[in-house]
């Protein structure tokens, strides 16, 4: 990862304790960090920011993880924008459909600590 360039991520999470979690890995790789509770705050944000990354959860009020994945890569600002996807979903349709959407990456709950830093720093690095 650069140290040249500040790097951001908004972590997008209704469990505030999951929330807290990410929070932390990401600090611990000195990311600056934004949260979002739901879909609708999530896409607010990102009108007014572009992160360097976005961890999603899948499962969130007002709008999926799903639909803002797309919403990320339909619009031209954002499209190369990584997406983490961080859920509890692990059967191989919910991947199936994160990639179709568009996802980078995709981590499922319980996040450890190891697998959490190695894909954030391969995304970041390019990868």
């Amino acid at each position: 990862m650069s140290a040249t360039k500040a790097l951001s991520a908004l972590v997008v999470e209704d469990d505030p304790e999951i929330r807290k979690l990410l929070r932390k890995y990401l600090e611990k790789l000195e990311f600056g960090v934004s949260e979002a509770g739901t879909g609708k705050a999530a896409w607010a944000l990102l009108q007014g920011t572009r992160p360097s990354l976005v961890c999603l959860d899948l499962m969130l009020p007002e709008s999926s993880g799903y639909e803002i994945c797309e919403r990320i890569r339909a619009t031209p600002r954002l499209r190369d924008l990584p997406v983490l996807i961080v859920s509890a979903r692990s059967l191989p349709p919910d991947r199936a459909v994160a990639e179709e959407v568009g996802a980078t990456a995709y981590l499922i709950k319980p996040i450890r600590w190891a697998s959490f830093s190695d894909t954030v720093r391969l995304l970041m690095d390019g990868g």
